[in-house]
C-alpha cells in the first residue's frame, strides 16, 4: 500500500527542519540522513566513490532495469520505518517504475517500491555496515549491497528479518557475484572490478 504525499508542518518535525536547515547551510554535495533519531552529515564522494558507482549502474542498465518495469536512481530519498523522522539517501537503488506514487515526505518514497539499495562506503563506512544494515532491514529491503572500499570486500545481504538480514555474504576480489532474481533480472557484478574502480590514489 502505498503513502500519501504529505507535507507536515517543520514545527512538528523538529529533526526533519534541523536536517534542512544543515543541507541548506552546507557546500553542495553533502548528505543530510536521519537514521535512528540521529542526524548524519556526510561529506562529498571523492572521484572514485563516484567511478565505483558509474562502473555499478552498468550491469543493471545491461539487464535491462533501467525501462518501464524498474528505474536505477541515485540518491532518492527512502523512508525508513525505524523513528518518526528517520529517512536514508542510498548511493545507488533500484525502485519499481511508479515509485513516484509512493512519495511520502520531504523528497522519500516508501520503502515498499525499493528493490535493492547499495552504497559505496566512504569515511563513515561504519553507518553504512551497522546501522544502514538495521535500518534497511526494518524497512524490509529485499537486497543490500555494501562496497565496503576500507575492508575491500563487496557485501549482499538478502532476506531482512527483524532489524537485520537473514543472509550477510562477503565477497573478495576475483570472485563474480550473481544478485538474487528478485531485483527483477540477472546482475551479475565483478567484485575485482568494483573495488579498483573505488580505490583512492593511496590504497
Amino acid at each position: 500500500m502505498s503513502a500519501a504525499s504529505v507535507e507536515r508542518p517543520h514545527g512538528d518535525r523538529p529533526l526533519i527542519a534541523e536536517a534542512n536547515r544543515l543541507w541548506d547551510s552546507l557546500a553542495p554535495g553533502y548528505r543530510v540522513e536521519i537514521i535512528g533519531g540521529q542526524i548524519l552529515v556526510t561529506p562529498p564522494p571523492d572521484g572514485p566513490h563516484a567511478v565505483a558507482l558509474t562502473e555499478l549502474m552498468v550491469p543493471f542498465l545491461t539487464a535491462g532495469l533501467h525501462g518501464t518495469e524498474s528505474k536505477v536512481v541515485q540518491g532518492i530519498g527512502l523512508w525508513l520505518p525505524t523513528g518518526t523522522e528517520d529517512y536514508a539517501i542510498p548511493d545507488l537503488s533500484l525502485v519499481d517504475a511508479d515509485y513516484r506514487d509512493h512519495s511520502v515526505e520531504n523528497n522519500c518514497y516508501d520503502p515498499v517500491c525499493f528493490r535493492l539499495v547499495l552504497e559505496v562506503t566512504s569515511s563513515n563506512y561504519r553507518t553504512d555496515l551497522r546501522d544502514k544494515v538495521k535500518a534497511y532491514a526494518a524497512a524490509k529491503i529485499p537486497v543490500y549491497v555494501i562496497v565496503d572500499r576500507k575492508h575491500q570486500r563487496l557485501h549482499v545481504l538478502t532476506d531482512p528479518a527483524g532489524d537485520d538480514y537473514e543472509n550477510h555474504r562477503p565477497h573478495s576480489p576475483g570472485e563474480l557475484v550473481t544478485l538474487p532474481r528478485a531485483v527483477g533480472a540477472e546482475v551479475t557484478l565483478d567484485v575485482d572490478g568494483i573495488l579498483k574502480a573505488g580505490q583512492q590514489k593511496d590504497d
